[in-house]
């Protein structure tokens, strides 16, 4: 891919932070274990060989910690550990255990030397040895960045056939067998007769042995789940509506309550209960941070008097109208304002004195709104916090409330995670837990259910970040010959670490040019992407793929244009500019799948081409659409991605195929704005999703040539953004530097 960057002495400090981490904590704390939080409460005649396995005489345990947000994330942690506890996908329950260090994510540390090493000359696996090691002595709990699969990989495999082999060396002490003559075969030890022996019946011996430590992992040709189609464990709950989500939590004798904070995220001045207190049901209105929480008999009398409140908010803290927003961005391609040059290969100054292509790029805001309100059940009283909810860092979440009553401490703090409906980022937040706290801190011994209203949760969004781009490169001889992007964007690492209460990583944000500097054109010699920070907006936070989910969006739509302007293909340009030999099959293949002869399709159908690289896997994307009286029809799409080994076919087509529907209803539709210091938005009609009727098919196959183990839940959404743009392009001849799309061109 050539050279990336030049060292900065901001990114300089990243990695002698790791380093001194390392030598501060030294090398047995390093190796040593977190402590298995399962040993805490282990009834009598139950064994739990490590912090994820747990059996007693009835039941096996299976701990699924990274949170389930509707991606899967349960039923792929299961997976593995059945896979090599051979057992089947019934023969167990699944909980997602307490908040642990010992579920730390040790899958950050790859993702974020790959990023470091773009600003830091230093190679991606040195980087990566300095940085596991502090990741793992935080102990942070946090289930994003596509990380879940690549942190369970090896950890939850080796901890289930450590289980199994202690399984096998109890069984053998039993029976008096040598255990080289036991075997495994559907939640049994088989005895050297055929005899089967329940791991339940081996829980009570199994719990006197020191768990065997030395294993074999299986290798692919014995595997029975990996790589083949398998039902998820949720399925049956989820088709016959018995799942249960964090808004289903209750408890005997609770209250309902909703929050009214500031819209424009400063302080309350005044209130006037009035109205709302006379709404039937509502039994108190309670002051919380910046604004008031109703309580009532049930979530509607409390909705009710929420809409009843009258209120003298105080201004935002940023700008106050949106065009002010973008013009904040766009005035921050300034030396003070410069983070670094994560990309800086050739001489791009001089190939760009006669540019082909000179354009902005615009990217909004936008927001979160997953399906399920945000909710938490919380009880107060002397002794604890108990919160029930769903949160993608459960460990935080009792750092967090702690300081909300200022009389306990993190180890006080009881939460229970739940599966969520949707999250897209949303949950790595925290105001709706604090607030759920806060009213049953002044409710104490009684239990408070607090649900969001779909206009709060607009309302109090931490949005992804706004950013604003600068295009320009150069063509020769039918090719492309440079490329410059910079990119303005919020910080959005600084905006979401302060509110979480964790320590901001030094050196530059790498969500502002996430997608865009590590494009695989390595063949492209004059190849430039630099970074500005913009200061004093709107607070923000991780929306799917993050900074990734526009800079797809930026660096293929300016490839694209200046594909065209060197009048080449844009497949077969793309082809010859990529280095890299798994993005290459990944974009080739997906060129065969949907018979790629140019943009103009026939019949009246045009297609648009892009490939992204993010969290580690290469994405492409060809969109089909046509030009109808009615506006724009999208007719197909393909995609292909490698992620390395695919763990469930199953479900990683499920997650690229609601990727695709996700990049395309944002790119078609949605936006957040500010008038007034406040959002425009307030509920799905103003930020619509895909619609049923203007879905494509969409046509998915994944290649396993990727060196490493990578997740699926965010790669897929960058680029339906510009493939999207790109297909209208080649229908319009309109080139659309900006989204929604729906502000240019219309759609059936």
């Amino acid at each position: 891919m050539g050279t990336m960057g030049t060292i900065t002495r901001r990114a300089f400090l990243v990695a002698s932070a790791a380093v001194g981490g390392a030598a501060i904590f030294g090398i047995y704390s390093i190796a040593r274990p977190h402590a298995n939080p399962l040993d805490d409460d282990l009834p009598n005649g139950a064994v739990s060989f490590n912090p994820w396995i747990k059996i007693d005489r009835e039941t096996i345990t299976l701990i699924t910690p990274h949170a389930d947000i509707g991606q899967g994330a349960a039923h792929m942690q299961a997976l593995l550990m059945a896979e090599e506890l051979d057992l089947d996908l019934d023969q167990f329950k699944t909980e997602a255990g307490v908040p642990a260090a010992a579920y730390y994510n040790g899958a950050f540390a790859l993702e974020a030397a790959e990023m470091i090493s773009a600003t830091v000359p230093l190679p991606v696996t040195v980087l990566h040895a300095m940085l596991a090691p502090v990741l793992k002595l935080t102990g942070l709990q946090v289930t994003g960045g596509s990380t879940s699969t690549a942190d369970s990989w090896v950890k939850l495999r080796t901890a289930a056939a450590s289980a199994r082999e202690t399984l096998k060396l109890a069984a053998a002490r039993v029976h008096g067998v040598d255990v080289t003559r036991l075997t495994t075969h559907k939640g049994a030890v088989v005895m050297p007769d055929g005899k089967r022996v329940r791991y339940q019946d081996l829980a009570v011996p199994a719990a006197g042995i020191r768990p065997v430590q030395t294993v074999t992992l299986r290798q692919p040709n014995e595997w029975r789940y990996i790589g083949r189609p398998t039902a998820r464990i949720d399925m049956v709950a989820k088709c016959t509506g018995r799942q249960t989500y964090g808004i289903d939590a209750t408890a005997s004798g609770m209250v309902h309550a909703t929050p009214v904070t500031n819209p424009r995220r400063g302080a309350m001045l005044s209130h006037d209960a009035t109205e709302a207190l006379a709404v039937p049901g509502v039994r108190d209105v309670v002051k919380i941070t910046n604004g008031v929480a109703v309580v009532a008999d049930t979530t509607w009398a409390a909705f009710k008097g929420a809409r009843a409140m009258r209120f003298d908010w105080g201004p935002a803290p940023y700008p106050g109208e949106q065009a002010d927003h973008w013009a904040q961005a766009e005035a921050s391609f300034t030396k003070e304002r410069f983070q670094a040059n994560w990309r800086n290969d050739g001489d791009v100054e001089a190939m760009i004195k006669t540019s082909a292509v000179n354009v902005v790029y615009r990217a909004p805001y936008i927001a979160h709104q997953p399906l399920e309100p945000l909710s938490a059940l919380a009880l107060v009283t002397d002794a604890m916090i108990e919160v029930t909810a769903g949160n993608q860092i459960p460990t935080q979440v009792r750092q967090v409330l702690s300081t909300v009553t200022g009389t306990h401490t993190p180890d006080q703090v009881i939460f229970r995670n739940q599966q969520s409906g949707g999250s897209f980022g949303h949950r790595l937040e925290f105001d709706y837990l604090r607030q759920a706290v806060e009213v049953a801190n002044q409710m104490r011994g009684t239990p408070v259910k607090l649900t969001y209203t779909r206009e709060e949760d607009f309302a109090q969004d931490f949005p992804r970040h706004l950013a604003v781009a600068r295009g320009s490169g150069a063509v020769a001889n039918g090719q492309v010959t440079a490329i410059s992007l910079d990119i303005a964007a919020a910080p959005v690492m600084a905006s979401q670490m302060r509110r979480a209460g964790l320590p901001i990583p030094p050196g530059p944000d790498g969500q502002i040019t996430a997608g865009a500097y590590n494009a695989p054109y390595g063949n492209v010699q004059h190849f430039r992407v630099r970074g500005y920070a913009v200061p004093n907006l709107a607070p923000t936070s991780s929306w799917r793929a993050v900074g990734a989910s526009y800079g797809g969006f930026l660096i293929e739509t300016l490839v694209d244009e200046l594909i065209h302007a060197a009048g080449a293909d844009p497949v077969a340009e793309r082809l010859r500019m990529i280095d890299d030999p798994v993005a290459h099959a990944v974009l080739e293949t997906c060129a065969k799948m949907a018979s790629w002869n140019g943009p103009d399709r026939g019949n009246g159908r045009f297609g648009g081409v892009a490939l992204v690289h993010s969290f580690g896997v290469p994405c492409a994307e060809i969109v089909e659409i046509e030009m109808t009286a009615g506006g724009l029809k999208l007719h197909n799409v393909w995609v292909v991605a490698d992620p390395g080994t695919v763990v469930d076919p199953v479900n990683i087509e499920n997650l690229i195929q609601g990727g695709v529907v996700w990049g395309l209803g944002h790119a078609m539709n949605s936006e957040i704005t500010y008038r007034d210091g406040m959002a425009e938005q307030t509920n799905f009609h103003a930020a619509e999703g895909l619609r049923l009727h203007q879905c494509p098919e969409i046509h998915v196959r994944t290649l396993e040539n990727n060196p490493s183990i990578r997740g699926m839940g965010e790669p897929p959404v960058p680029p339906a953004f510009p493939a999207l743009g790109n297909a209208i392009f080649a229908a319009t001849g309109k080139r659309l530097r900006e989204t929604p799309f729906k502000k240019f061109v219309d759609f059936v």
